[in-house]
């Protein structure tokens, strides 16, 4: 049994490498990327690294043993930004690769009406820039921040309120302390109701409420009480 499975392990990789293809092509040099030296180590992948070929000096690649499908293919660069390409490699030997346009985020199929030249050319599109410039102080920008005109207008505020409360009538400055006393007793009190009624210059209705309440009970119990004494 142990034969038999080698033997069939045998032929299937003799039958993979019978129909595997091997996908050639180049990088044409041009103003972003002169020369292997700029581009530094690349490689050219085939669906995220499902076969791989490194890119020699001269600027061609070789990816060996490509089994017959649809892939994308890409340019692994530190340095440099290629386009992507697809691939479809068909299951006869004799004929070439098919080379079309990729964009990024679009489905494979329908395959593009657009057909390229075999072998393959990676064309550098642009040079990466990891540094990003420093932004000049601009004080526009500063007081177009909302957080910031909060922050000023607190800060005028609290500069302004001793002239505010020395030019202010002494009757309405007493009713605004007191009205603040109110206010800070009911949030400790835990009464945030009526906290809100002193701090708007309302009184309190809980007196009156309970005032009402309470003279009508009154009242009752007088009443039996004077007919028990009767």
């Amino acid at each position: 049994m142990t034969r038999i499975l080698a033997v069939a392990v045998l032929f299937a990789n003799a039958y993979t490498i019978c129909f595997a293809a091997e996908i050639s092509g180049f990088v044409q040099w041009n103003e972003h990327c002169a020369d292997a030296i700029q581009l530094g180590h690349a490689k050219v992948v085939l669906d995220n690294s499902v076969a791989s070929g490194s890119i020699s000096r001269n600027g061609n690649f070789i990816i060996p043993d490509v089994a017959a499908g649809t892939y994308v293919a890409s340019v692994v660069s530190h340095d440099h930004v290629f386009d992507k390409l697809r691939i479809d490699v068909p299951p006869e030997h004799d004929s070439p690769p098919e080379v079309s346009p990729y964009t990024i985020g679009t489905p494979l199929n329908p395959r593009s009406p657009i057909k390229l030249p075999y072998p393959i050319k990676f064309v550098p599109r642009q040079r990466k820039s990891y540094f990003v410039p420093l932004q000049s102080f601009n004080v526009v920008q500063m007081f177009q921040n909302p957080m910031m005109l909060i922050t000023i207008f607190g800060g005028l505020m609290m500069l302004a309120m001793p002239y505010v409360t020395k030019n202010l009538d002494p009757a309405l400055l007493q009713e605004a302390q007191q009205s603040q006393a109110k206010f800070t007793s009911a949030l400790q009190s835990g009464d945030l109701k009526s906290g809100i009624t002193a701090l708007a210059g309302g009184d309190d209705i809980r007196p009156a409420i309970t005032t009402a309440t309470s003279s009508p009970s009154n009242n009752t119990v007088k009443n039996r009480t004077k007919k028990r004494r009767t």
